[in-house]
């Protein structure tokens, strides 16, 4: 059975379960779908995503959807394939877990309303903007401290609570945001790495910008 994910290129969502899919070396068909008019509020895509919301991912009877979900279902299912996004120890998998846990509770949050700021979704009050620069750079704190300790968040390997920042590091790194990433010596060498693998190399190819 075919690998699908429903969505469109230029979403971070999709770009997550797209990365995890080339790193994991897994064909895939993408299926688009058209936001402009309305697509995914129809009943044949909330069948796949209630919530009416990109991606959707199928693989044989398995349908689902929330872009972590997908990529945490992606490493466990083509275990052996590719790079091993998991950690297989308990402890190592619980301390992944935690950097996981962050990505998505706090540097998530922060960092995706600097970028709604930057496409002009939402207003750009200097109060708004200082707020969450602050959450941002205390986050990018934590980070500097504990990637001078480890190459990645999770330990010496590539996991998932890296490959999960990608979509909104490589975004930021086009805006003024970029002196936030660099200007931590361990945190710009992370970035530099985890946005030139080649699976994320690949997803950008598909980008139109």
């Amino acid at each position: 059975m075919t690998v699908k994910v429903f969505g469109f290129i230029g979403s971070n969502a999709v770009y997550r379960v797209l990365a995890a899919l080339y790193e994991k070396n897994v064909d895939y068909e993408f299926v688009r779908v058209n936001m402009g008019i309305l697509e995914h509020k129809r009943p044949r895509f909330l069948a796949r995503n209630p919530f009416g919301q990109v991606p959707a991912f199928e693989d044989g009877d398995v349908t689902l959807f929330e872009s972590r979900a997908i990529t945490q279902y992606i490493a466990r299912k083509y275990v052996g394939k590719g790079t091993e996004l998991i950690m297989k120890d308990p402890i190592q998998m619980a301390i992944q877990t935690v950097w996981m846990e962050v990505e998505s509770q706090k540097f998530d949050r922060a960092s995706w309303k600097l970028m709604e700021i930057a496409m002009g979704r939402v207003r750009a009050t200097p109060e708004l903007v200082a707020e969450n620069e602050k959450k941002l750079s205390e986050v990018l704190d934590v980070y500097e401290a504990r990637l001078k300790e480890n190459k990645y968040l999770a330990g010496d390997s590539f996991t998932l609570a890296d490959l999960h920042h990608q979509p909104n590091i490589n975004f930021l790194m086009s805006t003024r945001l970029k002196r936030l990433f660099e200007s931590r010596p361990h945190v710009r060498a992370w970035v530099a790495d985890i946005l030139t693998r080649p699976a994320w190399l690949k997803v950008m190819d598909l980008s139109p910008w």
